[in-house]
């Protein structure tokens, strides 16, 4: 048998209201809870509010004016805890947005900051590098070998920190929304060739094999063709940087369906652990504090490579297994005809 149910379920805590409103004693109270063990012994289950009216403790009108009363404090009390945690949620948001904000003005200065200083260094890098070319070719004056050697170095530096400042320079156009592309129907034949020629020999001084897999009769695609090269290149560079000696870097370009080309770079490197393959896409990131130190670079080349691939309306896709190596790839848009 199943006891209707009452407004008194909504009262968790009625005998002691009802004790410190003196309406009952303490020692009615704990008469009324055995009398309510006693009916539950024998199968009757018995609210506290009914055990006290069959005792002649209270009579219906107190018993219905207490459970009144106790509700609508109790909602009193559940408006009043309502309003705190909105004004509460209100006072959190408004922090989030300030926080928000001030990180927004602080990126906004950070991008500010690397698109301005990386004009300022392009100009003294330009004569630097022009009196680098006047001096090895012998324009300035005659140089022994070890002379030539020297400048030979620093020819390579400088143009390392050209390419580097160059990084920084489409990093804070990317940051601002500023990346343009310029589109057009791009042969990716001859892009592979030019960057595979180009990192042939970077490949060569570390011992490794650099192989590709390209039909002869790939379509054109659709795409800003200096901006793909220079992702192409990127991905061949880190494939090379972070695999060790004797290994394997492959640029494989081959139709995926009538109107899309997958182009990949896979090699047999030290891989990307599973729970940093989001975090290699942060600016400056770097998997470990190590590797800058060992492999070099800012972290910045796959966090431009993918701004570079999403404005193409493409997606970076990349599968790594640690100690294993790793593959890079994205579709990009088949245009009409073929080479």
């Amino acid at each position: 048998m199943t006891t209707p149910l009452t407004p008194e379920v909504l009262v968790p805590r009625l005998g002691e209201y009802l004790v410190q409103s003196g309406t009952i004693t303490e020692q009615t109270l704990q008469k009324a809870l055995a009398y309510q063990k006693e009916q539950e012994t024998s199968g009757r289950k018995v609210y506290l509010g009914e055990a006290l009216i069959e005792l002649g403790a209270i009579d219906r009108r107190q018993l219905d004016h207490a459970i009144t009363k106790q509700i609508i404090e109790l909602r009193n009390a559940l408006e009043d805890a309502n309003r705190f945690l909105e004004r509460r949620v209100q006072e959190r948001t408004a922090e989030l947005q300030e926080a928000m904000q001030k990180l927004s003005e602080l990126s906004q200065l950070k991008t500010n900051f690397l698109a301005n200083i990386s004009h300022e260094l392009r100009t003294p890098l330009t004569h630097i590098k022009g009196y680098l070319e006047l001096l090895v070719t012998g324009a300035l004056g005659d140089l022994n070998e070890e002379q030539r050697n020297a400048l030979l170095v620093s020819q390579r530096s400088a143009n390392q920190l050209e390419s580097l400042i160059d990084s920084l320079i489409l990093f804070s156009q990317a940051a601002r929304g500023e990346m343009t592309l310029h589109l057009k129907s791009v042969n990716l034949v001859k892009v592979a060739s030019d960057v595979i020629s180009y990192s042939r020999v970077k490949a060569a001084n570390r011992s490794i094999t650099l192989e590709y897999e390209i039909p002869s009769d790939l379509p054109l695609v659709q795409a800003d063709e200096e901006k793909i090269s220079w992702v192409i290149l990127q991905l061949l560079d880190n494939a090379i940087k972070f695999t060790p000696s004797g290994g394997k870097v492959v640029l494989s370009i081959q139709p995926e369906s009538d109107n899309l080309i997958m182009v990949s770079v896979r090699d047999t490197g030290i891989g990307i652990p599973a729970d940093k393959l989001d975090a290699i896409f942060e600016p400056f990131y770097q998997v470990n504090g190590s590797a800058t130190r060992r492999y070099g670079g800012t972290g910045l080349g796959l966090a431009l490579v993918r701004e570079i691939i999403n404005a193409h309306g493409s997606i970076l896709d990349v599968i790594s297994e640690e100690g294993k190596g790793s593959a890079f790839r994205f579709p990009l848009l088949a245009s009409q005809g073929v080479i």
